[in-house]
């Protein structure tokens, strides 16, 4: 079966929303999953063309998260590298050719053996590519607290910890409250002690 690297926002978007460490982070273990029609209709635009119903159900698509959450959790490279090397292997993806039709062109392409790994190998395929082609440090999972999210930095300072701008939002004000709670109380908010005349 023909594959290809699916997008990276619809793989950081599968593994925050069925993975289980992100659902579990979240307090969201027991709401429903997203739609898995819009799943396979994002995933078709995305480099996995025809994409089995078995693969498609909550139990087949949690465990393909849990893996890639693993890829993002990390924070050392080597073991990071070692992860996606093994999903690739895992899945059996190999190179190919193929005719493109509109321009009978060759065109190069990815396949894997069986139907049932190509969600997972479009997945390792995009990962393998931001790894070896893109900063390998851009991967990451949430700093926000209560939070397991994973994300791809495309940002140009490359500097992103969070996951969203609501986490960051959280975890400033966080930081804000907890200044504020050491800041000795100032001249005017202490009690006077003088008596009225």
């Amino acid at each position: 079966m023909l594959v290809e690297p699916m997008s990276a926002d619809v793989l950081v978007w599968l593994v925050n929303e069925w993975g289980s460490a992100p659902r579990a982070a979240a307090g969201e273990e027991r709401a429903p999953y997203p739609d898995t029609d819009l799943l396979a209709a994002l995933l078709a635009g995305s480099g996995v063309r025809d994409c089995p119903p078995a693969a498609l159900t909550g139990p087949a698509l949690r465990q393909v998260a849990d893996q890639l959450h693993r890829v993002f959790a990390t924070a050392d490279l080597a073991e990071r590298v070692a992860l996606v090397a093994g999903l690739l292997t895992q899945t059996g993806v190999t190179t190919a050719l193929e005719l493109i039709a509109a321009d009978d062109r060759p065109g190069a392409t990815w396949r894997v053996p069986a139907a049932r790994d190509a969600l997972l190998a479009a997945a390792a395929l995009t990962l393998r590519h931001q790894l070896a082609e893109h900063d390998p440090d851009r991967v990451g999972v949430c700093s926000g607290r209560r939070c397991a999210d994973a994300f791809i930095d495309a940002s140009p300072a490359g500097q992103r910890r969070f996951c969203s701008v609501t986490c960051q939002n959280r975890a400033r004000i966080a930081a804000w409250r907890q200044r504020q709670n050491r800041r000795p109380q100032s001249q005017s908010q202490r009690p006077d002690n003088h008596r009225a005349r």
